[in-house]
């Protein structure tokens, strides 16, 4: 194997593995703990955490294994081309993911809302129904009021903006060897991802008790919450990579001509920024 480390002929065959097996365990836990809690019996939660913590060992385990490797220089760039694609890959999965949602919001803004206003025969399918967005319906007892756009919506939009360009300087640090740049944008990304959080959790506080705004509040409220809390839970995991990314720069990992953890990670994140500005035009301001 190691007379065929550095040839782009040969296709790279790893050592066998226990890390499928776990992850077959740890899915086993999370779709019966799901299935149990949802039925209410006490040992649901029970599996839902033990799948939770089995997952988590399994990333460590598994992607240290790729890492170290990775720095044995045992992958090729067949390999790295078989990354590339399957990066690649994942991300349109998540295009194709939020697509349904905002599919789903088109159709209820532009098709649904107007045609249940008049219906087939011109008359109202509920009183004094009307066909504006925000809609406070199918017949929802309370009011809510409509998330803003000016605020932190705005803020958070230049906080992802932000570190996008904080993230493509820290690559460029890492183009050109600058270990400083490097280490410096990835931890200003961090962070900025991080108060974004934040912001999004008192967003969120502040729906709840003073907007009245929650998941049940119609077409609004689900929408609102599905489309928001997809992206944030996006952006919890983009800046869990970014950490892991930020642990390895600062141990030498990459070089200019090594770097796709880095770059696979960096993909990742732009896209997540894409997706809050279609959030922010299309959920906040619109």
């Amino acid at each position: 194997m190691s007379t065929a480390t550095h040839d782009a002929t040969r296709y790279f065959i790893p050592d066998p593995s226990i890390w499928p097996l776990v992850g077959s365990i740890a899915l086993t836990f999370l779709g019966f703990g799901a299935a149990m809690s949802m039925n209410s019996y006490a040992a649901g939660p029970w599996l839902l955490v033990a799948g939770l913590a089995i997952v988590i060992y399994m990333f460590f385990g598994w992607f240290g294994v790729v890492i170290r490797e990775s720095r044995a220089g045992k992958y090729n760039r067949q390999v790295d081309t078989s990354f590339r694609w399957s990066m690649s890959w994942f991300i349109f999965s998540e295009v194709m993911f939020f697509a349904a949602f905002f599919g789903a919001l088109f159709y209820m803004r532009v098709l649904s809302v107007p045609d249940l206003a008049t219906g087939a025969t011109g008359e109202f399918l509920w009183p004094e129904f009307k066909a504006v967005w925000p809609v406070s319906g199918p017949r929802i007892e309370d009011t809510f009021t409509p998330m803003g756009a000016w605020g932190i919506p705005a803020i958070n939009t230049l906080l992802l903006l932000t570190s996008g360009a904080t993230l493509t300087w820290a690559h460029w640090g890492l183009a050109k060897g600058n270990r400083g740049q490097l280490n410096l944008g990835l931890f200003l990304t961090i962070a900025l991802g991080i108060v974004f959080l934040c912001l999004q959790a008192y967003e969120y506080h502040h729906a709840f008790t003073e907007l009245n705004l929650s998941l049940s509040s119609g077409a609004y409220g689900a929408s609102f919450y599905m489309l928001t809390g997809f992206h944030g839970f996006h952006v919890t995991m983009g800046t869990i990579m970014l950490i892991v990314i930020f642990v390895r720069c600062l141990r030498g990992h990459f070089s200019h001509d090594q770097q796709f953890g880095f770059e696979a990670v960096s993909w990742y994140w732009h896209f997540v920024d894409v997706v809050w500005l279609l959030l922010f035009v299309l959920i906040y301001w619109l």
